[in-house]
């Protein structure tokens, strides 16, 4: 039996054009799409409209920017080494997009489309597994948050901007509020919608598969990281935050009484 041979549909050239998909870069994109709608078409493979456009913008500003976490402190201090490979830096920095940190959108998605296709009726198979999780003790993924108490304030705000897209049926926006509240009713206390759980939610009414979700979070990241290098090389934090390291973190070993 013959092996198949392998295929793309991507891209191609010729020495007069370029194509993403079946469409010449020079002659129809340049000039007549943005980037956020070329990444949608590219990526999924169909023309985005006007409303998905309009969530995934919000989704990439969500994801950009968090501060002087973990995966901005390992772009500083990679380019504090590293200097002349800045490509390396942003590339430190978007290794801490995992389970625990902004890649959990991909968690919270799988959740919400198993408990939607669960044979029990949406509530029952919810509250089997609220109490799994936590019997397991196993975190809940797109909820809580350490400093956005009671709610994250970015959580409404996507919601709002996804329902009013027209196409968007709030199938998914739902389920994560009902999750939401068998959630509380377990834990006794309320339990903040975090933004990775509301992007799962959006990012599932524009039917993106969970497994590629963490994808358009490293794609956002690498922009906020790219500020964080520029920032550094004007205003350096890295040194700074291997002294406190250093001084901080004690040696408890035998080495200095030898």
């Amino acid at each position: 039996m013959s092996k198949k041979t392998p295929e793309t549909r991507l891209a191609t050239h010729t020495n007069e054009e370029l194509y993403y998909r079946d469409d010449g870069l020079v002659s129809e994109l340049m000039g007549n799409f943005t980037f956020t709608e070329m990444m949608f078409m590219h990526i999924l493979g169909r023309k985005p409209s006007s409303g998905d456009v309009v969530i995934l913008d919000a989704v990439l500003l969500t994801l950009m920017e968090h501060g002087l976490t973990p995966s901005a402190i390992s772009t500083r201090l990679t380019y504090h080494s590293a200097p002349e490979a800045l490509q390396s830096a942003v590339a430190a920095g978007l290794l801490n997009v995992g389970s625990q940190f902004i890649g959990t959108l991909e968690n919270a998605s799988t959740l919400l489309m198993a408990l939607l296709n669960d044979a029990d009726e949406f509530d029952v198979a919810a509250r089997r597994k609220v109490k799994e999780l936590r019997a397991a003790k196993h975190p809940l993924p797109g909820f809580g948050h350490h400093l956005h108490r009671p709610d994250d304030p970015r959580t409404e705000k996507l919601f709002q901007i996804a329902l009013v897209q027209d196409g968007i049926k709030g199938t998914y926006i739902d389920a994560m509020k009902r999750l939401s509240a068998i959630i509380d009713d377990e834990l006794g206390k309320h339990l903040t919608i975090n933004a990775t759980g509301a992007v799962a939610a959006v990012m599932l009414e524009l039917d993106v598969p969970p497994e590629i979700m963490r994808g358009f979070a490293v794609i956002s990241r690498s922009a906020g990281l790219v500020a964080h290098i520029h920032e550094e090389q004007s205003h350096p934090t890295a040194r700074h935050i291997w002294d406190i390291v250093e001084e901080t973190v004690p040696y408890t070993g035998d080495a200095l009484t030898k």
